[in-house]
């Protein structure tokens, strides 16, 4: 009795297709990626995307890179043709107070765990940036640096950095003073100093060192509707 799943045969492939095609090939396709953006911020949501790329490799999809590699420009580019392109994908969002809740990793493999579950298009196989997810109910493989090792992952990646990022720049107008447009929610000195200044947001993950020792300010009310950016999901027909 052969063992299950089948060996895989990584061969030479183009680009970052080469894994997915090795799975492919071994018949578990279709293959989904994961992965997040907003994991080391200490304010805004971490949102999480899932994505299923078609099985050849697409000339519009060429410039698909780690999403830290590429510019603002270039993502903004490659966001609309992968959700056009993929056939299935699925964006979701862990807003601050659940992360709070929760914990950052316990958040991060949930947030895989719901990503892959709203796609449309059933994945044989799940590639994870980084680590191992449990829960998933299809074989899946951790792969390090997997945003520049898979295109699927990469695709992922964009998708979560565009949506939170864009996030962000609405947030920016609804908090002003923290200038969440220019750093997302990072710990840069810009908003180490807001924060000292104007205390916690209700968009800040209290459970954070920095924010915990910070000022707070009574922000009842203020957390912004996450509901237009927490599911979005599409898949070919």
């Amino acid at each position: 009795m052969g063992s299950w799943p089948p060996r895989t045969v990584i061969r030479k492939s183009s680009g970052l297709r080469t894994l997915e095609s090795a799975l492919i090939r071994s018949g578990l396709g279709p293959v989904a990626g994961v992965d997040e953006a907003g994991r080391g911020c200490c304010a805004g949501p971490l949102v999480v995307a899932a994505c299923v790329l078609a099985p050849k490799p697409q000339a519009s999809l060429a410039g698909l890179d780690d999403s830290k590699r590429l510019t603002e420009r270039a993502r903004e580019q490659l966001f609309p043709v992968i959700k056009r392109l993929a056939l299935a994908w699925n964006v979701v969002s862990i807003p601050a107070w659940e992360i709070d809740a929760i914990g950052i990793h316990v958040a991060n493999i949930e947030g895989m765990r719901r990503a892959v579950a709203g796609l449309r298009v059933q994945p044989g196989y799940v590639l994870t940036d980084g680590f191992k997810v449990p829960g998933i109910p299809v074989p899946s493989l951790p792969v390090i640096g997997g945003d520049a090792n898979a295109a699927c992952i990469a695709a992922a990646s964009i998708l979560a950095k565009v949506t939170r990022d864009r996030f962000m720049v609405q947030l920016d107008a609804k908090l002003p003073g923290y200038e969440f447009a220019a750093h997302k929610g990072y710990n840069t000195p810009v908003h180490m100093a807001a924060l000292s200044r104007l205390g916690a947001s209700a968009e800040h993950r209290r459970s954070w060192r920095n924010v915990s020792l910070g000022r707070e300010v009574d922000t009842e009310g203020d957390a912004m509707d996450l509901g237009h950016i927490s599911v979005e999901t599409t898949s070919a027909t």
